[in-house]
């Protein structure tokens, strides 16, 4: 069984961009825009600052109090051009903002790819792209569910999917998941712990958690312990260090090309 492990692919990429912005004259800088100090934000935040740091991009966290602050930090940053690359680290306290204030960003400095006219493509759905490719899995032929149908991972990568004419269906809350037991790969990203259970999963199966949680301060992810204590799946991201390390490493790649694509 081969462990989806984005942390190993990860490093190596890090390597290049680190080589990458050592040898710009002007260093790229990204500005992440938050209002909330929720333990899974707070720790995705300063994964991000710390990685900035590593390689020599500045990382700016501003910390807004309402969907109004939001949209005037995204209106001056979209001006600055100091200002490399813009994101809102999601969820957001009023959800239903979300659409309105990803569009705001400039395109090209819409490096999460969450606007409607995003010049890149999703982070998170590029990042499970990458790992699946890094070792090697094919998804030709393979029947493919998404489970979750969010703007960070679900919805974009159902696109991309589609696009590449894979078999792939979406499913959402709802619906009936004991049909995922028909599935050669399953990719999930809902945020409820444990929702996906042993008894969903096909012996063979190649299982993506991209979901995120916090339960008592503690990150889990969308797959029920037991099903880590299986030998006859064909691949599985492990529980921590599998999607998220390359979500970063993407955004990342998508901050140092905003300033090479803009010059």
């Amino acid at each position: 069984m081969k462990i989806l492990n984005g942390k190993e692919l990860a490093g190596f990429i890090k390597e290049r961009q680190s080589h990458q912005v050592a040898n710009m004259q002007k260093k790229p800088k990204l500005l992440i825009i938050r209002d909330s100090d929720n333990p899974v934000i707070t720790k995705y935040v300063q994964l991000k600052v710390q990685y900035g740091e590593d390689i020599g991009v500045k990382v700016e966290d501003f910390r807004a109090n309402n969907a109004l602050e939001i949209s005037e930090r995204i209106k001056s940053a979209n001006n600055d051009p100091s200002i490399n690359g813009i994101i809102i680290q999601l969820p957001l306290i009023d959800k239903s903002k979300t659409d309105e204030l990803c569009n705001l960003i400039t395109p090209q400095k819409d490096v999460d790819g969450l606007g409607q006219n995003a010049s890149f493509d999703s982070a998170t759905a590029t990042a499970i792209l990458w790992l699946l490719s890094g070792y090697d899995v094919k998804l030709t032929n393979q029947k493919i569910a998404i489970v979750g149908r969010g703007k960070l991972v679900g919805m974009p990568l159902y696109k991309m999917f589609t696009n590449s004419n894979y078999d792939v269906t979406l499913f959402h809350r709802g619906d009936d998941l004991t049909n995922l037991k028909q599935y050669d790969t399953i990719i999930t990203a809902t945020g409820v712990p444990g929702l996906i259970v042993n008894s969903m999963i096909k012996p063979g199966a190649i299982l993506v958690d991209a979901g995120t949680a916090s339960e008592d301060g503690v990150l889990k992810g969308d797959l029920a312990t037991e099903i880590r204590k299986r030998t006859d799946l064909s691949a599985i991201t492990p529980t921590t260090g599998g999607v998220g390390p390359l979500t970063v490493t993407c955004l990342f790649d998508h901050v140092i090309q905003s300033i090479t694509n803009n010059h």
